[in-house]
């Protein structure tokens, strides 16, 4: 059960079948609520009409003439002693009227019955306002039921009130019978107990084919997710539903996220076979020049083996930089003088001039100046004769732009450059370039911090490369 109800299906059916049935609850209640009250509202009105055409014969009799009832529902007159003058011949038993009695007391001398009544009621109070022959307007109904010829049935009682010269005021109670409000209701109850059920079990099915269809695309893509996770394939793609709905929207998002995901494995994956190919290197030829200054002190060269122990730490270092970029570090939020870091980077270089003003910028200083050294190591290996770095504030931004005298780069490789051990001189040796994680390093960092790093052509005809920063506030 626990597993039935715990799938989304199962759940939506369960949730309308519910909604529904309490739906359906509310409308019957409504509805046999209304049925009765009219039904009973043409109950009282038929008795209403029968007690006032009894009213109107009981008003137009002589006060020597004895009163009696012609009627085949049940009939009372009673004075203001609530004593029965009259009722119908076939009344065996009554209630909810102002008395029980079935059988005529013996009716009183004309005149007598208001004299001697001791009531000091509203009906004493009306009857001194009812002239003679008057029928009151007012009706008042109750509920109660009577036998007549046997049968008992419940009835809707109406009582009406009229002054009668030389009785007083009588009282008229006539029934209409209530069985044709109770077959009524009934028989709608009977319909709502059985077609009720038959209603909600067409909704849940229905619901339950119709998130079936809706949710069949689901279980596609967890499918095929499964399928994904079980081997490892990051160029598969979920199955995209020709819907244009949400399923729809969600398979595309899964299939983007599974393209960035597989393009970072990838990504991953190169950085991985790239760092060991360029650790290999130094590494081989630290260990030759170790090996041979063992076996030949003489012949140990100590300055190439100091230089590769600092390629390596070099490399190692920003191995471990571009692994904390990729883990999402942070950058900080310190605020510091961006034109002054320019200074202090450019600071003992031969043929760099710096012009820079003071603007502020908030991140990391260690980064930017990292940044920043990279740039200048980059164009003082390819510049002729002069590094010009230059800070200032445009549009809101701050700029700094490093550009040199050299060669400039080419139009179709100013985006491969940026790339992880990328060299566009290949034929260049590694210990007069580097390890192609410079421009990397330093597009990322100003990533990270909400800029910019780009490059285009210089004045001069060489290589501008362009840092945008978010001022600081």
């Amino acid at each position: 059960m626990r597993r039935l109800f715990g799938s989304v299906r199962a759940r939506a059916t369960l949730g309308a079948t519910l909604v529904v049935a309490v739906a359906l609850v509310a409308a019957g209640a409504a509805v046999l609520l209304s049925l009765r009250s009219n039904l009973i509202g043409q109950a009282g009105t038929e008795a209403e009409r029968t007690a006032r055409a009894v009213a109107t014969d009981v008003a137009l009799k002589r006060a020597d003439q004895p009163l009696s009832v012609d009627n085949d529902e049940p009939v009372q007159v009673v004075d203001q002693n609530n004593k029965l003058l009259a009722a119908s011949e076939d009344l065996e038993r009554i209630s909810g009227t102002g008395t029980d009695a079935v059988r005529p007391q013996q009716q009183p001398s004309p005149g007598a019955t208001a004299g001697d009544s001791d009531d000091d009621s509203d009906d004493s109070d009306e009857a001194s306002s009812l002239e003679p022959g008057e029928i009151s307007e007012h009706t008042t109904f109750t509920n109660g039921t009577a036998t007549l010829d046997g049968e008992t049935d419940d009835y809707r009682f109406a009582a009406v009130h009229v002054e009668v010269e030389g009785r007083g005021l009588l009282t008229v109670y006539a029934g209409a019978p209530l069985s044709a409000e109770q077959s009524a209701v009934n028989t709608a109850l009977t319909v709502m107990l059985i077609g009720f059920p038959l209603l909600l079990a067409v909704v849940a099915g229905v619901t339950w084919l119709v998130t079936r269809r809706a949710l069949r695309p689901v279980e596609g893509i967890r499918g095929e997710m499964a399928a994904i996770t079980a081997s490892e394939d990051l160029a598969r793609r979920v199955p995209v539903p020709d819907t244009h709905d949400e399923v729809a929207r969600l398979a595309l998002t899964t299939n983007e996220t599974l393209a960035a995901l597989e393009t970072s494995v990838e990504r991953q994956r190169r950085f991985v076979a790239d760092a060991s190919h360029e650790l290999r290197s130094p590494i081989a030829s630290l260990r030759t020049q170790l090996e041979v200054g063992a076996a030949h002190p003489e012949l140990l060269d100590l300055d190439g083996a100091v230089e590769d122990t600092v390629r390596l730490q070099g490399l190692a270092a920003d191995l471990l930089l571009l692994a904390r970029l990729d883990a999402g570090e942070r950058p900080g939020d310190t605020r510091f003088d961006l034109g002054a870091l320019a200074r202090e980077e450019a600071e003992g270089r031969a043929n760099v001039t710096v012009e820079a003003d003071a603007v502020p910028v908030t991140g990391s200083r260690g980064q930017l100046g990292r940044v920043l050294t990279n740039l200048l190591d980059n164009a003082q290996r390819h510049a002729r004769s002069a590094v010009t770095v230059t800070v200032r504030e445009e549009a809101g931004r701050v700029v700094v732009a490093v550009a040199d005298d050299g060669d400039g780069v080419a139009e179709a490789d100013r985006e491969r450059i940026f790339e992880r051990f990328v060299r566009l001189d290949e034929a260049r040796s590694r210990d007069d370039g580097g390890a192609g994680l410079g421009l990397a390093i330093a597009r990322d960092v100003a990533v990270r911090h909400g800029g910019t790093l780009t490059v285009d052509r210089a004045p001069a005809g060489g290589a501008l490369f362009e840092l945008r920063l978010p001022q600081a506030r």
